[in-house]
Parts: structure tokens; sequence; C-alpha cells
């Protein structure tokens, strides 16, 4: 029995170490230079991807980076908002330990605000 399992995670970790190089392979983006000149024939074991093929690799690659850059802008313009909800909430605070110290009631904190409180 402990021969069956030795055998079995030496398949297994076959199987792993193949599939994980075909996926580099297939996942690697390549350079115009880099790509096989689709006239030439294929050599034996080689896997060919149509030009058609790269041009979708390429156009889904500048979406990302579209993406990627309008996710980044969001991110400063989330910060941004985040410090001055704090910023608010501060100011709230400030003027109602005033209103209390002149003995007047407070104004109520609105609940947006309330997670931005740094007391």
């Amino acid at each position: 029995m402990g021969g069956d399992g030795t055998v079995l995670g030496v398949v297994i970790a076959g199987v792993s170490v193949i599939g994980s190089v075909l996926v580099a392979r297939i996942s690697t983006p390549r350079s115009a230079s880099d790509r096989p000149d689709p006239e030439e024939a294929p050599r034996e074991g080689e896997l060919r991807v149509s030009p058609a093929i790269w041009e979708r690799f390429a156009v889904l690659e500048a979406k990302v980076d579209h993406l990627t850059a309008i996710v980044e802008e969001q991110k400063e313009k989330v910060g941004r908002l985040d410090r001055l909800l704090r910023t608010a909430m501060r100011i709230i605070r400030r003027a109602n330990r005033r209103l209390v110290a002149a003995r007047e009631v407070p104004e109520e904190i609105p609940r947006e605000l309330i997670p931005y409180s740094i007391d």
C-alpha cells in the first residue's frame, strides 16, 4: 500500500509540472518578434497560435491595462474622499465640544460619518 501512494504522488507531481509548464507557455505574452511566422511550417511538438488569437490577446491586454489605470485612479479618489470625511468628522466633533462647553445642544453626527471617527 505504501508503494502505491508513492507512485501516485510521483504521477501527480509529474502531471502538475507538465501542466505548470504548459500554462506558463500559453499565458506568457509574446512580442511580435517572438511570434512564429504563420507561413512557416510548425516543428514537431510545437504548439501554434493563430495571429487572430494574438490580436485578441493584444486587445485584452490593452483593456486590462486601461481597467488597471481606472482602478488606480479611483483608489486615489477614494483616499482623498476618506481624508475629507475624516476632516469633516473632526470639525463636527470640535464644534460639538464647543457647543457643550457653551451649554448648548450639540449637533447630531450623521450616521454616515461615524465610521470616519478618529476618537
